[in-house]
C-alpha cells in the first residue's frame, strides 16, 4: 500500500520541474496551415512562452504594461497626459510672446 512518504518525491519532481520552466522559460511554437487544391487559404502562427514575470521582463517581453486590456487607466491617462502637454505648450507661446512685447523696441 503506498504510503504518503512515497507520493512526495514525485511532487517534488513536479515543483522543480516548474520552477526550472518558469525560471529558465519554455517556448512552444507552430503553425497550422490550411490549403485547398495546394492554394493555402488560412495560416495560423501559434506561439507560446510559458516563463515567470520576472524572466519575461529580462528578456524583454513587457507587453502587459502597455495593453489596455491589462491596465484600462492607462488611456485615460495617456489622454490626459497629452492635454497638460498641450496646454503646456501654449502657456509656452503666450509667455514668449509676452516677453516679445517687453522687449521690443518702443517707438517715440
Amino acid at each position: 500500500m503506498p504510503t504518503l512518504t512515497e507520493g512526495h518525491p514525485r511532487s517534488t519532481g513536479l515543483v522543480e520541474v516548474l520552477d526550472r520552466v518558469l525560471d529558465k522559460g519554455l517556448v512552444v511554437a507552430g503553425d497550422v496551415k490550411v490549403s485547398l487544391a495546394e492554394v493555402e487559404l488560412l495560416t495560423i502562427r501559434i506561439r507560446l512562452l510559458i516563463c515567470s514575470i520576472d524572466k519575461a521582463e529580462q528578456i524583454g517581453l513587457d507587453w502587459w504594461r502597455f495593453d489596455h486590456h491589462f491596465s484600462p487607466g492607462k488611456q485615460l491617462l495617456s489622454a490626459e497626459n497629452e492635454d497638460l502637454k498641450k496646454q503646456v505648450r501654449a502657456l509656452e507661446r503666450r509667455l514668449a510672446a509676452l516677453t516679445r512685447q517687453r522687449t521690443a523696441p518702443r517707438m517715440p
